[in-house]
Parts: C-alpha cells; structure tokens; sequence
C-alpha cells in the first residue's frame, strides 16, 4: 500500500511550550491509523496540524505527495483531508439528511445569490447533495433515520451521522477526533463496527481515541505520543508491551512496583 498522509519532523510550539516535537508519521492507503497518548500528550494538536487549524512551528506535512504544509483548512478539506471533532456537531433540528448534505457543500458552487433567488446552479446543487447523501446514509446503513431529527437520535447514531456528514465530502482520508468518548460499551462496539465497514469501503481512516481496547481492537498501526514526542509505534501488540508506553499511561513507579511483584509471586 502507497503512504498517503505523511508528517516529518512536525513540530508546533506555543511560545517556549513544546506541544507537538519532531514528530514522523507515515499512513497507508486503506489502513485505520490510530494515535493514542495521555491527557496533553499532544494528540489533538497534532490533528490540527494535519488539518491546517494550526501552522506548523517546523517539519513538512504531505498528503498523497503533494505539500499541504499550512495551507488553510478549507484549502486542506478541498483536497480529501476531512476531519470530524471530538464535541458532536450536528445540528440539532434538522433532520439526518439534512445534516449529512451540509457535508457536501465543499463540492457545491451555490453562491449566496444563487440561494436567494434558487437559479439553475442552486437546484443542480441541491439535486447533487440529496442523491449524495442519500447514497452515504445507504452506505453506512442509516437510511431509516434519514428523517429523524438529529437531535432526537441516541447519542452513539449521532456520532454516526456525524462520521456520515464527513464522508459526504468524499474524502480521501478520514481524521477522527475521539469518536467513541462518552459511549457505552454497546455504543462503542457498535461504533468500532461502523469505522471497520467504512474502511472496508476503501477509505482511509486516522483516529485519536483515549480507550485502548477500542484502539487495540480496531487499528492496523498504532502512535503513541507523550508530551508531545513519539514514544511509539508499531502495530497494536507492538504498542501494548511496550514499556515506555505502559510508563506514559501508568507511570513509572507503577510498572517497577508491578515486575517486582511479579518477580517475588514467581
């Protein structure tokens, strides 16, 4: 598989803190990449990086070979790098499909005048986004809420006609912000399913999340970032024993307690 989404040396600072440090970063083309870290660990900074919601301090950001270093967001999304938040978004009191045609407004060319008084452009567009998202919520299985409004919704089908909005703006690859925070197990699991049949649909899949079974069950390869810095990476039993890593999330003193109280048991 070809690397589509690629960071070297991505640093950013905010006067002298150092929230994101030289950071490499490879994605393959129809992969689910995971990024995981503690609280402050820089995870979210580093997304806004990729976005362009933030400019890099120093390094180069690549998205299918070509340079996207601080371009502007809107910019970035043109070019299929769409992200979701961790903060739902939707809105409230329009319905499911409403809310997912919002998502293809990037591909539109309504202007403000063409609104106003519906011109040929307006109701081409307006064909084009309904027939989209029509086609997404079949896709993803959520054509029977099509109507409902969002608000309205379970909190886990909300984060899924969220995921749904981003894929209406055809992107090449997904970035998604904590998808599973504030879930059940149920919703999660459920959630993990979601992600796993929208790659199997061939698109590419970047996700910060702080529950590491999820991540563990879902990814193909896993970084792992601490204060900023790459501690990490490798694939999901790569990261799991790995002892900087148990160090990030337990500390020290708790995994050196833990071996030898596993020494003495032996």
């Amino acid at each position: 598989m070809s690397i589509i989404l690629e960071a070297k040396g991505v640093s950013k600072h905010f006067g002298g803190l150092k929230a994101v440090e030289q950071v490499d970063m490879q994605v393959k083309e129809g992969s689910i990449f995971g990024i995981i870290g503690p609280n402050g660990a820089g995870k979210t900074t580093f997304f806004n990086l990729c976005s362009g919601t933030y400019k890099v301090t120093s390094g180069q950001i690549l998205f299918g070979g070509q340079d996207i270093t601080n371009l502007p967001p809107e910019e970035v999304a043109k070019k299929g790098l769409i992200r979701t938040f961790q903060n739902i978004k939707l809105f409230q009191y329009l319905s499911v499909l409403e809310n997912v045609k919002v998502g293809c407004h990037i591909n539109t060319k309504t202007s403000v005048l063409d609104a106003i008084f519906h011109t040929k452009t307006y109701h081409q567009d307006e064909e084009y986004a309904t027939r989209k998202a029509e086609k997404v919520l079949e896709e993803v299985g959520l054509t029977e809420y099509r109507d409902w409004k969002a608000g309205n919704l379970p909190y886990g089908y909300q984060r899924k006609v969220e995921i749904a909005r981003a894929l209406a703006a055809e992107p090449k690859v997904l970035l998604l912000d904590e998808p599973a925070a504030g879930m059940n197990p149920a919703e999660t699991w459920s959630l993990l399913e979601f992600i796993q049949k929208i790659r199997d649909k061939g698109h590419t899949i970047v996700v910060i999340e702080h529950d590491m079974k999820f991540v563990m069950n879902l990814c193909d390869h896993i970084m792992v970032l601490s204060f900023g810095e790459k501690i990490c990476e490798g694939t999901p039993d790569t990261v799991k024993n790995d002892r900087n890593v148990q160090e990030a999330y337990f500390g020290r003193g708790i995994i050196q307690k833990s071996n030898e109280l596993s020494q003495e048991g032996a």
